[in-house]
């Protein structure tokens, strides 16, 4: 078992690219039948003068490979990523 600020603290770590997303920010709680649809990773906020604040990435929970004692392993791919693959073929 793990409690939900176990689970906040821990890095998510995208395989695609070894990159880290950030923290758990919020989750999905599918009522009906109370699982965990997706976990939320909040948007970093801008800096020195730039108003609002990244997209949250969501990971449906389908895509979480392993939850290790420090880390989550998600498989996860921007749009962006795909834009600039496209443009690059």
């Amino acid at each position: 078992m793990v409690r939900i600020s176990e689970f906040q603290i821990k890095d998510v770590v995208n395989v695609a690219d070894g990159k880290k997303l950030g923290n758990i920010g919020d989750i999905e709680i599918n009522l009906q039948t109370g699982k965990i649809d997706a976990i939320i990773i909040s948007g970093s906020g801008k800096i020195l003068g730039f108003f609002g604040k990244d997209e949250d990435i969501v990971i449906p929970w389908k895509n979480i490979l392993k939850i290790g004692e420090d880390v989550i392993l998600v498989r996860f791919k921007e749009t962006t990523e795909y834009k600039m693959n496209e443009e690059e073929a």
